[in-house]
């Protein structure tokens, strides 16, 4: 396959640079960082999602005052569509217009009926979303690996992506999945206290250890060297997990967040380019990270420029209803330069510029209501690259 890239003139026409490298060879699934060129990736969809059930397994990763708010609407249908449904699908619909104008395939999972119970032997819910895909699925090479998560109304989400899988299996993609967990209630410490400012190392999680869980977002991908956020649904035994099946080709580090919400690593951390990763300031203390971040370069994140008001309105008055205020950190990397990012964050925009990257606007604080941004709301397939060190 030849790969195309779509670059932007001073009059905003778009002329097209083609790579004549041959790439008839490279593996369908092919992705073992987080900045190699992209030429395919999973986006995530909206249709038929719900408001998330209120169960305690989620105290520790939103908002208090939106988990509040779940005991009157959690289960149904997101209305109004005018606001939380037609206007979030319309800024998804420009997201997948601008990646597929940059020269990336886009592939989509299939719709499910996410308001359907369903239960176990042990408990029953309704689904929630398969918006963020990310969330579930960890590429590592040409291997796409289930995660084991901790919220039940995700444990049947995958099935929206079993076809497309399974198309990438029959191409030669391996496709794995840990033990399921059943998500007894005794995984969940019910005594949980949540920091109020800033989470310490003695600060315990909303899970225990007593099952193998982790969310797929609390990895980052940097070749040989995986990062990793201990968090309110990622444990240690699932961390452990992951370092035993990827052996030893790959170094598994644990980064301690001092999120007091602390859910997935892309509000924390994140590698935008070989040895240069963007950083939260507040979440991540730089007095205490593993020795093979030492030599990179560590760029700190702005404060995020905080939206009110606009078509989220009334008491979605602020973009933070399903995500930490910090997503204006959490963009898509397309190479070593180009970053899809959130078009409100003009600070982060001009910091981007400051450090020589090539920001792409795109709005997109409707969408985050459904769990996440851009790099949620997707999963690389294939970046052009191969298995390095950068340490």
């Amino acid at each position: 396959m030849n790969a195309a890239r779509y670059v932007y003139t001073e009059d905003k026409s778009r002329k097209v640079e083609k790579d004549s490298s041959d790439h008839k060879s490279a593996p369908v699934v092919n992705s073992y960082n987080e900045w190699d060129p992209l030429e395919e990736v999973v986006v995530g969809r909206i249709e038929e999602s719900i408001w998330p059930q209120q169960h305690f397994y989620m105290k520790g990763g939103i908002p208090s005052d939106f988990y509040n708010l779940l005991i009157l609407f959690g289960g149904k249908k997101r209305r109004p569509k005018k606001y939380f449904v037609e206007q979030a699908q319309k800024e998804l619909d420009e997201f997948i217009h601008i990646l597929e104008a940059e020269g990336v395939k886009v592939r989509r999972p299939e719709v499910i009926d996410h308001g359907k119970k369903y239960k176990t032997p042990i408990w029953s819910s309704k689904g929630h979303t398969a918006a963020c895909p990310r969330d579930c699925f960890l590429v590592i090479g040409n291997e796409i690996i289930e995660a084991p998560m901790s919220w039940r109304n995700r444990y049947f989400e995958r099935h929206a992506y079993y076809s497309l899988f399974k198309e990438y299996f029959d191409q030669g993609a391996k496709w794995t999945s840990p033990p399921k967990p059943p998500l007894r209630d005794s995984l969940y410490n019910y005594d949980y206290a949540n920091p109020v400012e800033e989470r310490s190392e003695e600060d315990g999680f909303i899970i225990n250890e007593s099952e193998i869980v982790f969310d797929a977002a609390d990895f980052a991908r940097c070749g040989k060297d995986i990062f990793v956020t201990k968090s309110n649904a990622t444990n240690d035994a699932g961390i452990e997990w992951v370092r035993r099946h990827l052996g030893d080709d790959y170094n598994v580090h644990v980064l301690l967040s001092r999120d007091p919400k602390a859910l997935h690593i892309d509000t924390t951390f994140v590698p935008l380019a070989p040895g240069k990763a963007l950083i939260n300031p507040y979440y991540l203390d730089t007095k205490n990270l593993p020795s093979v971040l030492k030599s990179w370069d560590l760029l700190v994140a702005p404060d995020p420029d905080i939206v009110k008001g606009g078509t989220l309105g009334g008491i979605f008055n602020e973009y933070t209803a399903m995500t930490s205020m910090w997503i204006n950190i959490n963009g898509l990397m397309l190479d070593e330069k180009r970053v899809i990012c959130e078009a409100s964050q003009v600070t982060m925009i001009k910091a981007f510029k400051d450090w020589g990257f090539e920001p792409i606007p795109c709005k997109f604080l409707n969408f985050s209501p459904y769990g996440g941004t851009f790099h949620c709301a997707t999963l690389d397939v294939r970046r052009r690259g191969t298995l390095e060190s950068y340490s």
